[in-house]
């Protein structure tokens, strides 16, 4: 079984990067994480790349990529499992992802049943994703809508009209789609959830400090944008921490460091100032 539609270029290529972290962490004994269908996609997609020369080429390139990436984003993944389960506790029954990628939360996590994830993508991604869980016959716990969309357009429409409620709490999930916009486009989003936001409602607002010029870094630009594309500046004009208290968001500021203790895993960066602000709605 092959599948033609592998996203080989641009931002949906990084969703293949961290679906192979996935399933190495889930390898691992000490796991802080299970994703079975992590190897689905990985072993399609891997499939789809080495049927050409250059296509193998470039899975190589991707594959040395995400062992470079691997300590620190697999954490990422299990803090942000860990933030899900904690709205979903404190009455969350709606969960957006924004750019959900290769996410496999609603099969994985055991999510309940009266909860409901929307999935925001580009229609390339889901056209990859959606036949791979097709075809290991993928069933989620929660209840799932997926909606093929750009989120540089008005996307707050499509999501009511597949049955989103804005009169119920919401956790809202970035795990590292918002900062490949442009900073206008982010801005907008981030309003644009805002507005969609009752009481009680959740939202994480990642802060980094990231070297462009790194080789990591340099190396998933390449990928994603073409080996010539400039790093975009990260943070100028984007929404941060003021942004949200002024739009009536109650926030608290973890940092990384702080957040990654109960893991037991070596990814300290030693840096107060990168963390996540952690922002629930008043």
């Amino acid at each position: 079984m092959t599948h033609q539609n592998t996203p080989t270029e641009g931002v949906a290529l990084t969703a293949i990067g961290v679906a192979l972290i996935r399933e190495r962490e889930s390898r691992r004994p000490d796991r802080l994480y299970d994703d079975p269908l992590a190897t689905a996609f990985v072993d399609a997609a891997r499939r789809d790349f080495t049927r050409t020369e250059a296509g193998a080429a470039k899975w190589a390139r991707v594959e040395a990529l995400a062992e470079q990436f691997f300590a620190g984003r697999s954490v990422g993944v299990r803090l942000v499992d860990d933030r899900v389960t904690e709205a979903v506790a404190a009455g969350c029954r709606q969960i957006v992802l924004l750019g959900a990628g290769l996410d496999t939360r609603a099969f994985r996590m055991g999510l309940p049943a009266d909860v409901t994830v929307y999935e925001l993508d580009l229609p390339e991604l889901f056209a990859f994703k959606e036949p791979v869980l097709r075809a290991v016959r993928a069933a989620p716990t929660a209840r799932r809508h997926v909606l093929p969309i750009d989120l540089r357009t008005a996307w707050a429409v499509p999501l009511r009209e597949r049955g989103f409620r804005s009169d119920l709490p919401t956790h809202w999930v970035d795990e590292g789609a918002l900062p490949y916009l442009p900073p206008e486009d982010h801005l907008r989003t981030v309003a644009t959830l805002t507005t969609l936001s009752v009481p009680g409602s959740r939202f994480g607002l990642s802060r980094f400090a990231v070297d462009s010029d790194a080789p990591p870094y340099a190396e998933l630009r390449r990928l994603v944008s073409g080996d010539d594309a400039p790093m975009p500046p990260l943070e100028a004009g984007r929404p941060g921490q003021q942004w949200l208290v002024e739009h009536g968001w109650h926030v608290r500021f973890r940092t990384w460091d702080d957040e990654i203790v109960p893991l037991g895993r070596d990814v300290a960066v030693h840096d107060p100032k990168v963390g996540v602000v952690l922002a629930e709605r008043v």
